[in-house]
């Protein structure tokens, strides 16, 4: 009888085991996948940018002004997100506990 307690638990314990193992190789493979699709889309977002700020430099025949106006509409957007961002802090939070929640 204690032999097969024994084993038992022995069996439990390797199951829980290759449990954790299972549950941590997930959350980094998908960890893994996330930070992979970041970056590519950081990359993107970088060379989109430089891509415009050079079309309208080209436009209005000096790039410096083109990459200036792209500098300033996100200087515009990181002044708005700073003046409301009481209100956009509570929405996300809002959202996330309705996310939870349901």
């Amino acid at each position: 009888m204690i032999e097969i307690f024994k084993e038992f638990a022995s069996k439990k314990i390797d199951l829980l085991k290759m449990e954790a193992t299972e549950k941590t190789s997930m959350t980094v493979g998908t960890i893994t996948f996330f930070s992979v699709i970041a970056v590519a889309f950081l990359f993107f977002i970088i060379l989109f940018n430089i891509g415009i700020g050079l079309l309208i430099g080209y436009w209005l025949d000096n790039y410096a002004y083109g990459v200036l106006i792209v500098a300033a509409f996100y200087l515009l957007i990181i002044i708005i997100m700073f003046i409301a961002r009481k209100s956009v802090t509570n929405f996300v939070a809002d959202k996330i506990v309705k996310l939870i929640n349901s």
